[in-house]
């Protein structure tokens, strides 16, 4: 038989538990609680909480990065176009030196070097126009003279912008060279050819041979560029467009007698 003492202990004597009774009951109502709460959140909360707060605590990517991760498709085909234009351009540069595979034809391409430059077209150029008896000889060269030196201020200062070197397999022994000819982007000798070919075309009658000769000797010009290794194919291509458009160009801003005569009276 239980004693009192214990009987008073367990109750108090209005029948309700006593204070460690109290006790038990709230710690195991809440963790019941607990443990109704945890069944309650599902799996896939806890992954998404999970996920987060380890995204939350890790350092995000930085902006380059991202776009390194997700590049344009300009970019990709910018790229691509880089690398088949230095492939194809090394591939072609078979008379960048006189052991090359194409060597023994390098001093045909220097002397078509030499004919394209700058220097010996300003200088006959200028020539034709003192030599010349009538206005309309004198008209056409001193165009051609204006269209020259114009070609030669848009090269340099796009070249000087682009600032593209020139492939590593050339040789620097270039024909009065420049402190900008060490940049490549565009070909000065392409644009040249092409300006000049149509301009040429344009202005002076000539015979249906002739009128061939001079564009081989234009594509001629821009081809042995690229076998003397001094330019990427993109830099030749790009200067044909351009020469082809500086024509226009010309052509727009034609000088007329009366201003020629203008501008001979002040040199004189």
């Amino acid at each position: 038989m239980p004693s009192p003492k214990a009987k008073t202990a367990t109750r108090s004597p209005g029948g309700s538990p006593g204070p460690s009774g109290i006790m038990s009951l709230s710690r195991s109502q809440g963790s019941d609680a607990a443990a109704r709460l945890r069944a309650s959140e599902s799996p896939t909360r806890r992954r998404g909480s999970g996920s987060s707060s380890g995204s939350a605590g890790g350092s995000a990517l930085p902006e380059d990065d991202c776009m390194r991760l997700n590049p344009s498709v300009l970019g990709i085909a910018l790229s691509s176009l880089l690398a088949v234009d230095l492939w194809l351009s090394k591939r072609l540069g078979v008379c960048a030196c006189e052991d090359s595979s194409w060597g023994s034809i390098r001093p045909l391409m220097k002397l078509l070097e030499v004919s394209g430059h700058g220097v010996p077209w300003l200088a006959g150029t200028a020539y034709c126009v003192y030599k010349s008896d009538s206005s309309a000889g004198q008209e056409v060269m001193l165009n051609l003279f204006m269209a020259l030196l114009l070609d030669l201020v848009l090269v340099t200062i796009l070249k000087a912008l682009v600032r593209r070197r020139r492939p590593a397999h050339n040789r620097m022994d270039m024909f009065a060279t420049f402190s900008v000819d060490r940049y490549s982007f565009p070909s000065g000798h392409a644009t040249r050819a092409a300006m000049c070919a149509r301009f040429l075309l344009a202005h002076l009658v000539l015979a249906a041979p002739l009128r061939v000769l001079v564009v081989l000797w234009a594509a001629t010009v821009g081809l042995s560029r690229v076998l003397l290794g001094r330019h990427n194919v993109t830099d030749v291509l790009f200067g044909f467009w351009m020469g082809y458009c500086q024509y226009s160009l010309v052509e727009m801003l034609w000088l007329s007698p009366q201003a020629l005569q203008t501008l001979l009276g002040l040199l004189a």
